[in-house]
């Protein structure tokens, strides 16, 4: 059996900029996502999926302290797939300016991408909340109502 040495490769920059932006996107909204989802799978109602969304939100509609929590835990999960990216980059003999110009590509990849799904989800969740949820969470109210 023969122990040849693993060489590292550069790491694929649009797979990994995809990778973690789309991490850091769901991470900042899975406040949203995740019940709708569940709904969406028959998983939950549409009252228990208007009340796991409430608890991230303050009565008014703003976003609560939970919700800018997930926020901050996005924008930790984009920079660590940047520093992971250096990292696994460093580990390869390239020259110094192009890791640098890929250092500050991926840099951008994470930050659009992310902000664009964290942004698309938030948009996607809204209608889907008004166009789904809400009107089975008054069909539930009523028939509650009725009983």
């Amino acid at each position: 059996m023969s122990t040849t040495k693993k060489t590292s490769q550069e790491p694929s920059l649009i797979k990994w900029g995809l990778k973690w932006a789309a991490s850091a996107g769901i991470a900042g909204i899975i406040c949203c996502v995740a019940p709708a989802v569940l709904f969406m799978f028959g998983l939950m109602g549409g009252i228990y999926a208007i009340s796991f969304a409430n608890f991230f939100y303050n009565e008014d509609g703003s976003a609560g302290t939970i919700t800018w929590i997930l926020r901050g835990l996005a924008v930790v999960v984009g920079i660590v797939g940047i520093f992971m990216y250096r990292k696994k980059q460093n580990q390869c003999s390239m020259d110094p300016k192009r890791k640098q110009k890929n250092l500050l590509l991926v840099t951008i990849i994470v930050f659009v991408l992310g902000l664009g799904i964290f942004l698309s989800l938030e948009k996607w969740s809204s209608w889907y909340f008004d166009k789904y949820i809400v009107p089975a969470q008054q069909e539930e109210y009523r028939q509650r109502n009725n009983q």
